[in-house]
C-alpha cells in the first residue's frame, strides 16, 4: 500500500519509486521510472519526466517542468513556473533524445519563480537562483545569482541570508551564527 498522497487527478506512470509522506497535487504527471524521495511536496500542474531523481524533502511549486536528466538532491526548492531544459539546441524536426544533458541541483539549493536552468549546468549546494534568472553556466555553492543571463551578486547562508565577508574571508549568518569561509571565491560552512 502506498504511503503517499496523490490527488485523484494525478497520473503516475509505471516503474516509479515514490517515498513516504510525499504529497502530489492536482493535475500533475509523474512519468515512468522516476525516483521521488520521502517528504517531497509536488504542487499543481507539475510534469516530472522519465527517470528524474528527487531527493528527500524537495518542494516543487505549481507549473514546474522537470525534464529527463535532472537530479535534485535533498531539500531543494523549485519556485512557481521555473523550468529546466535538457537539450542545448532543440529542433522540432530533429530527434535529440540521445543528447539529453544532465543537470544536478545540489542539496539545499533554491530556484526562484520563472527561472530557467539551461541543461548541463549544475547548481551548487545552498545556492540561491533569483526569480526570473536564466542560468547559462554552473553555479557555485552558496552563490546568489540574478538576471538574464544570471550573474552572481553575492553569497547566501544555508538559511538564505546574505553573507558579508570580513578581511579574513569569514562571514556569520545573522540568524544562526553559523560561520562561513570564502577562500579563492569558494564558500563553505566552517561551523
Amino acid at each position: 500500500m502506498a504511503n503517499y498522497f496523490a490527488h485523484e487527478t494525478v497520473i503516475i506512470d509505471e516503474g516509479c519509486n515514490i517515498g513516504n509522506d510525499v504529497k502530489i497535487w492536482h493535475f500533475s504527471h509523474v512519468m515512468s521510472n522516476c525516483i521521488i524521495g520521502d517528504k517531497c511536496n509536488i504542487g499543481q500542474n507539475v510534469v516530472i519526466s522519465p527517470e528524474v531523481i528527487l531527493g528527500k524533502n524537495v518542494k516543487i511549486q505549481n507549473n514546474v517542468s522537470i525534464y529527463t536528466g535532472v537530479i535534485c538532491e535533498d531539500d531543494v526548492f523549485l519556485g512557481p513556473s521555473m523550468v529546466f531544459t535538457n537539450v542545448i539546441n532543440p529542433r522540432s524536426a530533429v530527434n535529440r533524445k540521445n543528447e539529453y544533458a544532465k543537470t544536478i541541483v545540489k542539496k539545499g539549493a533554491s530556484i526562484g519563480a520563472n527561472a530557467t536552468i539551461v541543461c548541463g549546468h549544475d547548481i551548487g549546494e545552498f545556492a540561491f537562483i533569483g526569480a526570473g534568472a536564466v542560468v547559462t553556466k554552473t553555479i557555485p555553492a552558496y552563490a546568489l545569482v540574478v538576471g538574464n543571463p544570471a550573474k552572481q551578486i553575492g553569497w547566501v547562508s544555508e538559511y538564505g541570508h546574505r553573507l558579508n565577508f570580513d578581511e579574513n574571508g569569514i562571514a556569520i549568518c545573522p540568524e544562526t551564527g553559523q560561520e562561513y569561509l570564502n577562500s579563492n571565491n569558494q564558500v563553505k560552512r566552517i561551523k
